[in-house]
């Protein structure tokens, strides 16, 4: 008996270290590219210049376009989402019937199975011409039908998260309300959602860590032009689009084009680590032990 245990304790043991070192290697040539690349191009420059066309002779290497074209999709996401997600949760936590709610949430998580490619068609071929029956200028490609889409993706990662949070808050917490004279409404939204908030504020944060590092969405539905805007009727190119287009084989290997998506790469990442390290500190600062 003990001899399977140790057999079982190696094997979860080499899990573990296969992770561990699978992580080091993304990080390791994510790294090393990008060093080469800012060896031959400045990293002011890549920071604050506005245009993006490495493609061209002379070149501008600026990320501020498509900085601002994943900052706009993934506010618009997160317009969507938050909101809808959050009511939403607070139904199936406070006011729906169990039997209801066993049905409904399951329901709502199979949006997450659909593959993001069909969200992309879907946002290009029925979401954007109804929407430019509101708005005759609105574009082919363009931010707000992406971002919409995104945040229809992503609203079963915000209601889910934010109900289990809501649904953990003790019922005595909500008879507490109850004996003070509270109604079913008060208790929701004053002692329920303020006591939650740490779930709730993790949820929102991976929403957001999702919707920035989307890329079929964006990449069928927002267009492939460089552009530095926070118009969502005008087409944008997002960091992940760029680099979907780059690796279609246009680009050399090894070359100063083909290491921006190198770069590009290392700056998501910058961005989820930063996003992925808030919800933990919110997380345990916010965190609320209930006896």
């Amino acid at each position: 008996m003990k001899r399977y245990e140790k057999v079982i304790e190696k094997l979860l043991l080499g899990s573990s270290l296969l992770t561990v070192l699978t992580t080091a290697g993304i990080i390791y040539v994510l790294l090393a590219e990008t060093v080469q690349f800012f060896s031959e191009v400045s990293i002011v420059d890549f920071l604050t210049d506005t245009q993006w066309t490495p493609q061209f002779a002379g070149g501008h290497f600026g990320i501020m376009p498509l900085l601002s074209g994943t900052l706009l999709t993934t506010l618009i996401a997160i317009s969507v989402a938050v909101p809808l997600g959050l009511v939403v949760s607070v139904y199936l936590s406070e006011y729906a019937h169990k039997t209801f709610r066993n049905i409904i949430k399951p329901t709502l998580e199979i949006l997450a199975a659909v593959p993001t490619v069909v969200y992309g068609y879907f946002a290009l071929v029925y979401l954007t011409p109804l929407l430019k029956s509101f708005n005759p200028d609105l574009g082919t490609f363009n931010a707000l039908s992406a971002g919409i889409m995104m945040g229809v993706m992503i609203l079963p990662l915000v209601t889910s998260l934010s109900e289990d949070a809501l649904f953990a808050v003790p019922k005595t917490m909500r008879e507490g309300s109850y004996a003070v004279g509270a109604t079913k409404f008060q208790t929701a939204w004053k002692v329920v959602v303020p006591s939650a908030i740490s779930g709730i504020a993790v949820s929102v944060i991976l929403a957001i860590s999702r919707a920035i590092g989307e890329t079929m969405i964006v990449a069928i539905a927002a267009g492939q032009r460089a552009n530095l805007t926070f118009n969502p009727a005008e087409q944008v190119l997002t960091a992940t689009s760029y680099i979907v287009g780059v690796t279609k084989g246009d680009a050399a290997t090894a070359s100063l084009e083909y290491r921006t998506i190198f770069a590009v790469g290392a700056t998501l990442f910058v961005f989820t680590l930063v996003l992925n390290n808030l919800s933990y500190w919110l997380k345990k600062k916010f965190h609320q032990a209930y006896l």
